[in-house]
Order: structure tokens, then C-alpha cells, then sequence
């Protein structure tokens, strides 16, 4: 499936097998998480994509010697910046990503750098694994820079949060949950998970936070969850792109309060997150697309009607070994 311009439908395409370059390995992908990031791209919030694109960067892929990996949004690093020399490649200026400079999952096909494929656990089947690739992924990323907060709020509970409740919750941590204001199945999904509470994201929660993660990408909850996070608490936000964050009193800030964002993922980040997911465990639920009903599953995204995560299941045709259908 394609995307040939922002704020257009992807469509069905037939394009030749891809070529595995230099240290590159081809994958017959079995499912792909559809994620806001790739909301993000298609409706041309995120600039300058790679064109003719094909979207995706959760994908859980066979190669052709029979092991199963994943590919994350992180798809390359120079390897030699101060970024990369100082573990922090997630901020690598010249890094590419999959479904945005390199092309990603929603196809038959796809190929990845190996150093940044990881093995899939054990126990996790295509669909359910995927959404560990980025919702997992960055949840954790951002669960870890929140610190050892005991009470956590939840901002938006989507694909990242219903993952990362049921690994704060393992923790031992509190969970607050922060939904729309009348969104019920929202509120009884994350009670369902473990969130001992959840309301209005606008309004205040039953005590005071030791911090919050917003995954939302609305600017006005910034403000919201600073008024609720005490003293020395912090606000992380783990969206790649995020509407405009309204000003707000400096007082909302003070205390020692430390506002921050999540960009992208480390390997190491990967690692520690797929050798923890089955020790919780983590048990993804999804809602499951055919490959050519990718802009459905978009739609029913962009309207914030997917329960958990959304998956594309990619069932290979005939002969698929000889030109990938995208």
C-alpha cells in the first residue's frame, strides 16, 4: 500500500521484489502495527517523507532462513556521531526511519538493516507482537524516563498505554488513566488493565502525581498534567508530533518540575523491552485489518476508534515471491 502524496489515500500497488543492500535482509512480512506516526505522515504532519512511500515501522517479518524478527521506527544510524558514540542514537542526526526515509511494512515484502531487526519472544503470535515494535516501544522508553514514579498518569490510552499499564502495573506502580471527557469504553479498557482510576483528561485526578506520560498528541494536556504532577515530578511526552502547547504560568513549571519528550528508541531500548514483555506479561490486544484495508484501519485510528492497537494481517498471494503487492 502506498502513499504518493500527504493527505491522500494509500492505495494498492504491484512493485518489483526488493533488493537487499549491504548488510540488509529481505522479510516476508506476516503483520504490521498501524500507529499514530503513521497518521502523522500520511496527513503530511511529519515532513519531508521519502515519496512514493510505503508506510509502517512495527512489522513482524520471516526471513528467508525461516527466523522471525521485528523492525522498529529506528531503521539506520550513522554509527560514528557524538550521538552514536554516547548511546543516545535515537537522536542521530542523519538516522532514517522504517515507513518514513525507508520504505516499511505495509507490503508483502520489505527489507531492514539486520543490526536494528530484533528476534521476536517466544510466545508472542504475529499479530499480538507487533505493536510491542513502536506502542511497546516508546511507552517503555518513556515509563523509563518518568523515573521510579509510584503515582503515574496516563494521557491517552491507546496502543502505548494499554502496553505500558500492564508493565507499570507489574512494577508496582500506580496508574492513572486520563481519557476524553465521556469516553467510557475508553475509562473501562484501561480499568480493565489495571489503572485504579480513570476520568476526564482535563480535569484532576483523585491525589497528586509523581508523573505523568502524555501520549496523546494534543498540545492542551501539557498544562493539564503539569497542574497535577507534584514538586520534583515530571511530564513526559512521547508523542513524535504533538499540537501546539498553549502557554501557561510559569508556577505550573516551578517546583522543580521536569517537562520533557521521548524521541525514537534505542536498540538497547528493544532489547530490554522483548526480553521484559514476557516476564509480565504483556498481553497486546488488537484489532485486526486485511493488508488492503490499510485505509480503514487509518481512518478508524485518526477517529480514535481502535481499541488497543490496529494490525494489518499480510497474507502473501500467489506468486508473491516474484513481485510484492504494497
Amino acid at each position: 500500500m502506498v502513499l504518493e502524496a500527504p493527505r491522500t489515500p494509500v492505495r494498492e500497488a504491484e512493485w518489483p521484489d526488493p533488493e537487499p543492500g549491504a548488510g540488509q535482509i529481505l522479510l516476508r512480512v506476516r503483520a504490521c502495527g498501524v500507529c499514530r506516526t503513521d497518521l502523522h505522515v500520511a496527513d503530511g504532519e511529519l515532513p519531508h517523507p521519502k515519496l512514493p512511500l510505503v508506510l509502517g515501522h512495527q512489522i513482524v517479518g520471516e526471513t528467508e532462513d525461516g527466523r522471525r524478527l521485528g523492525v522498529p521506527w529506528l531503521g539506520w544510524t550513522c554509527g560514528v556521531c557524538r550521538y552514536c558514540r554516547s548511546g543516545r542514537e535515537n537522536l542521530c542526526d542523519q538516522a532514517r526511519f522504517t515507513g518514513y526515509q525507508l520504505d516499511g511494512g505495509f507490503a508483502e515484502l520489505t527489507v531492514a538493516d539486520e543490526r536494528f531487526c530484533f528476534p521476536i519472544p517466544d510466545g508472542y503470535p504475529d499479530l499480538q507482537a507487533a505493536p510491542l515494535l513502536c506502542a511497546g516501544l516508546i511507552g517503555y522508553r518513556a515509563l523509563r524516563l518518568a523515573g521510579d514514579a509510584q503515582r503515574i498518569g496516563f494521557y491517552g490510552f491507546g496502543a502505548a498505554a494499554h502496553i505500558v499499564c500492564q508493565v507499570a502495573r507489574f512494577e508496582g506502580r500506580r496508574v492513572f488513566a486520563f481519557v476524553r471527557a465521556g469516553d467510557e469504553a475508553a475509562a473501562a479498557f484501561a480499568l480493565e488493565l489495571g489503572a485504579e482510576w480513570a476520568g476526564d483528561a482535563l480535569g484532576p485526578p483523585p491525589e497528586e502525581l509523581d508523573a505523568a506520560i502524555v501520549f496523546a498528541p494534543a498540545g492542551e494536556l501539557v498544562p493539564a498534567a503539569l497542574r497535577v504532577v507534584v514538586k520534583g515530578g515530571a511530564v513526559v511526552c512521547a508523542g513524535i508530533h504533538m499540537s501546539d502547547i498553549p502557554s501557561f504560568p510559569y508556577e505550573l513549571l516551578w517546583g522543580e518540575r521536569v517537562l520533557r519528550s521521548v524521541a525514537n528508541l534505542t536498540r538497547r531500548d528493544g532489547e530490554e523491552f522483548l526480553a521484559l514483555a514476557p516476564q509480565v506479561p504483556v498481553r497486546t490486544e488488537v484489532e485486526v485489518f486485511e493488508l488492503e484495508r490499510a485505509n480503514e484501519a487509518l481512518d478508524r485510528l485518526r477517529a480514535g476508534r481502535v481499541r488497543g492497537a490496529a494490525v494489518l494481517q499480510v497474507r502473501s498471494r500467489e506468486g508473491a515471491t516474484m513481485s510484492r503487492s504494497v
